[in-house]
């Protein structure tokens, strides 16, 4: 790949003919009309909130260098953008005041670009920037975008995906599944967990038609010019969850809803009885993992381990122990419930230390049974771990 340095582009070099879409969140051109600022497998626009794109124009009024930015020079002579797209976006949305925004001067007055003094353009306006074009083949490029940082923001997984597999298909899907526009979008993020610019609904919806083989799938779909597939399947998924439950609160973000649809969706559900265990388990102190709650629901309660039910603490234990080991004593018997009524002659009146047995509610916490000592027995390990949940 062959890289040429430019150090006399100035930041109103770049403003000129800027546009930027505002529904779509995105820098389109610059340079008048000569430099793509986002191409398909650029991450969304990410700087807008009152923060990071403030310190870019706060850092060019200080004459602070913005770093190094890399253009990709085409084979008809546009440019585009491979690193660098947000803090251009930034300083060219202040510049032309397209989504304007202000920043304080050093008496904490706001300024926008057009009330800022002349000086003050000019020196946002003159500063140069330093700029390295790149040419050559398109793995080379996204191989070298692979290994670059945004301004110290990394680029997430899906990011990464979007570039080494960018083409018709990641176009079509980013259009609807990064689009923060999209009236769907609150629905979607009720269930994944992330933000549709870092391309957490994209991830997911690519995780959940694909079983996780994302990458696989990204490269046989490539140049399709439809993502039908991917969207009926999103939308099934979808649909099914919101056909079981009804709650919505935080425990059913980031579920991992593409395995839990394969496994159950074949299964039949009461809404409203499941929504009335799902509260019954959601105010259950001894409920320690809120988010198995889900799961453990849809596998019709047999796996209390997605749980994590609260367990005995010590000064209980030990207490029972004690009482137990002592009336055992006094009978001849195994402090083991379950040995001592085995029948096994090499069991039946074993006493067992206290780090070789463990506690267990005498009736199950699923059939009700308190996490107190008045429901505490203690067994051998090998009993208590064959009794499970009877």
């Amino acid at each position: 790949m062959k890289t040429t340095l430019h150090t006399d582009l100035t930041v109103g070099d770049i403003c000129k003919g800027f546009t930027f879409d505002k529904n779509e969140g995105k820098g389109l051109f610059g340079l008048g009309g000569k430099l793509i600022i986002q191409p398909e497998y650029q991450r969304n626009y990410i700087y807008g909130d009152g923060k990071k794109d403030v310190a870019v124009i706060e850092s060019l009024l200080k004459g602070y260098p913005l770093g190094l930015i890399y253009f990709v020079k085409n084979d008809d002579g546009m440019y585009e953008v491979l690193d660098g797209q947000q803090r251009i976006t930034s300083f060219a949305r202040f510049v032309n005041q397209t989504w304007p925004f202000a920043v304080n001067d050093e008496n904490g007055n706001p300024h926008y670009f057009g009330s800022l003094d002349a000086d003050k353009q000019r020196m946002i306006t003159e500063s140069k920037l330093t700029i390295y074009v790149c040419e050559g083949s398109p793995s080379e490029i996204q191989e070298w975008f692979e290994t670059i940082n945004i301004a110290g923001v990394p680029l997430v997984q899906q990011e990464l995906r979007n570039a080494a597999y960018h083409g018709s298909f990641v176009t079509k899907a980013r259009e609807v599944f990064s689009n923060t526009g999209n009236s769907n979008m609150n629905r979607w993020m009720t269930y994944v967990k992330g933000y549709p610019k870092r391309q957490a609904i994209l991830e997911a919806a690519l995780d959940w038609v694909s079983n996780g083989q994302i990458d696989d799938y990204m490269a046989k779909h490539r140049n399709d010019t439809n993502i039908d597939e991917l969207q009926n399947h999103f939308d099934t998924v979808i649909d099914w969850i919101d056909s079981v439950f009804e709650y919505t609160g935080n425990e059913m973000r980031g579920q991992d809803w593409g395995r839990l649809y394969n496994q159950y969706h074949n299964n039949a559900y009461s809404k409203s009885d499941v929504n009335a265990r799902l509260e019954e388990l959601m105010g259950d102190e001894f409920v320690t993992n809120k988010r198995g709650i889900i799961e453990y629901i849809l596998g019709e309660e047999q796996n209390t381990n997605l749980l994590n039910i609260r367990v005995f603490n010590k000064s209980v234990m030990k207490s029972v122990y004690k009482k137990q080991t002592d009336i055992a004593k006094q009978k001849g018997i195994s402090n083991c419930p379950i040995c001592a009524a085995s029948g096994q002659a090499n069991l039946e009146k074993r006493i067992y230390k206290e780090n070789e047995m463990d506690a267990d509610h005498v009736t199950a916490w699923s059939n009700g049974g308190a996490t107190d000592i008045s429901n505490c027995q203690m067994l051998c390990k090998t009993h208590n771990r064959a009794k499970g949940n009877k």
